[in-house]
């Protein structure tokens, strides 16, 4: 008799099964996989005797990429791609409770964000201060080190990462699961935990369950408020710039987590001409004291300084639909205001990139966002390029993160800066304008850090420039690879700066056949 598998038919879906097409896809319509196989599993086991087989079908992964999805989020090619053979797929796998033995809570590799803001806080009160996007699968979210709304009042969703649980390819080819903790005795297993606190997805193995310690309350009450000026209103680029520099210096100077301000979160919203309007939206925790006149007084710096008024959001801004009727701060329970916020917008393509920002932005910096969001530079004025899917969205940052000691207790260095950039540009499958989105973002993303060779160069206390690298859960495949001859910085550095050899090493020592692979992955030493 043969023996008995822990998979059955449900767990796997080939080209002709009804499931496929909607699972060798990702939110991001434009990359989509025609593999032999996915793979669907609901628990850790299964997850084992998936990659087993998927070794198998793939001779050890040289037949087409074995890859991982979760909430299948992922920007770039790295999960949907031609050279995909086997894809695994744990979004079955969403369970979460107390463990008692780990004192900590468990959350299994497939749940989403949604799952821990609608199932974890009903039952317990915490939540993970992660994204905004529902839809987002901790499996990668986690990995990369997620932020979100929350992140300045309570940190990184890694720095409350206790242990993690791998599917791992072993020397002989062997696959094991295995458990790795913060305090691990076996220093390899110690940094295999460290490398899923902003390593990366699709590194390593395939992640099955996390678990989290001191995990935070999020607020009873928030204030949110959601805002835009209109584009006409901007007759000349002093306002824009205002605008630009007001942001940034207002978060400079607000980076304790133990006042309102410092826990004060702000996405400013600045889409393409052709949108018409810029937007904010605003959030801070309405229990601390302080909480009203802070956000007042954010907004007023934030728009006292220009002619434009502020307005109601019209306009879907990214992933973000308009948030109506919003202009003044209202007060609403915290999980009613994170559904507010819960887009993933529409089943679209998309490119993206990333920078972290230290220090406000220079002259230079906004002149070339003004340029190329269609006010300046002739050849993206509106008449000539029209995309209102196309912006520059810059978050708050910093404050809580910015812990200096878990620069190296986690895998996520850049602990030191006040904004995220995420350049953003949609389109919908078989637009024939889709090169010239792709120009646009490119085109944008240089001009803007032009000073610092097209990339947004990391920081290492020397030089005065006011960035610190990309972020890694927001994948660029244009950044210049390590082999590239350039004056720019590749992107191991761009990502991970001092901590890409000891990532490797990981690599080495956990999956030192590189079966988990894709054009930016952590390379094993040597190669």
């Amino acid at each position: 008799m043969a023996e008995k598998t822990a998979l059955s038919a449900e767990n796997r879906v080939g080209p002709g099964d009804p499931r496929y097409p909607s699972l060798s896809r990702g939110f991001n319509q434009r990359w989509i996989a025609r593999p032999s196989e996915i793979m669907v599993v609901g628990t850790p086991e299964e997850t084992r005797e998936a990659l087993a087989e998927a070794l198998e079908k793939t001779s050890n992964g040289r037949d087409g990429r074995i890859t991982v999805r979760s909430g299948g989020h992922c920007y770039e090619d790295f999960v949907c791609s031609d050279d995909v053979g086997v894809i695994i797929d744990v979004s079955p796998m969403c369970g979460m409770h107390y463990d008692e033995e780990k004192e900590a809570y468990c959350v299994e590799a497939g749940a989403t964000n949604w799952h821990v803001y609608s199932h974890l806080y009903p039952a317990t009160g915490l939540a993970l201060p992660g994204g905004s996007c529902y839809s987002v699968g901790l499996g990668g979210h986690i990995i990369g080190g997620g932020f979100g709304l929350l992140s300045r009042q309570s940190g990184l969703t890694v720095d409350y990462l206790y242990a993690v649980e791998v599917a791992v390819v072993r020397d002989d080819h062997r696959v094991e699961l295995v458990t790795a903790a913060r305090d691990d005795d076996d220093p390899k297993k110690k940094a295999l935990w460290w490398a899923h606190t902003g390593g990366g997805g699709g590194n390593f193995g395939v992640v099955t369950r996390f678990w989290f310690r001191d995990v935070p309350e999020p607020p009873s009450e928030v204030l949110l408020s959601a805002l835009a000026w209109d584009w006409a209103d901007f007759k000349d680029k002093s306002d824009f710039h205002a605008l630009v520099t007001a942001f940034g210096t207002y978060f400079q100077e607000h980076q304790d987590p133990e006042t309102p301000e410092g826990r004060l979160f702000a996405m400013l919203k600045l889409n393409h001409a052709s949108n018409g309007q810029i937007g904010m939206t605003v959030q801070l925790d309405a229990g601390i004291e302080g909480a009203k006149e802070a956000m007042d007084h954010f907004i007023r710096t934030v728009d006292g300084g220009i002619r434009p008024t502020a307005t109601e959001q019209r306009s879907t801004m990214g992933e973000h639909p308009p948030i109506a009727r919003m202009k003044r701060p209202r007060r609403l329970p915290w999980l009613t205001a994170t559904q507010s916020l819960n887009g993933s917008g529409e089943n679209r393509c998309g490119k993206y990139k990333s920078a972290y920002i230290r220090k406000p932005f220079t002259d230079a910096q906004i002149d070339a966002m003004w340029d190329h969001l269609g006010r300046g530079k002739e050849r993206f004025k509106p008449e000539k390029y029209r995309n209102p899917d196309s912006l520059i969205q810059i978050d708050s940052y910093g404050s809580a993160i910015n812990d200096p000691e878990l620069a190296t207790a986690t895998a996520v260095p850049q602990r030191d800066s006040i904004l995220k950039m995420q350049y953003q540009v949609y389109w919908f499958p078989g637009d024939e304008k889709e090169k010239d989105y792709v120009d646009w973002i490119r085109q944008t993303f240089q001009a803007v850090f032009s000073a610092t060779g097209g990339v947004p160069k990391t920081y290492s206390g020397k030089g005065d420039h006011n960035t610190d690298g990309c972020y890694i859960n927001y994948p660029d495949g244009d950044l210049p690879g390590p082999e590239a001859d350039g004056a720019a910085e590749p992107w191991p550095v761009l990502y991970y700066k001092g901590a890409y050899k000891a990532l490797q090493q990981v690599k080495s020592d956990w999956d030192p056949h590189n079966v988990f692979r894709h054009h930016q992955s952590v390379r094993p030493k040597g190669r």
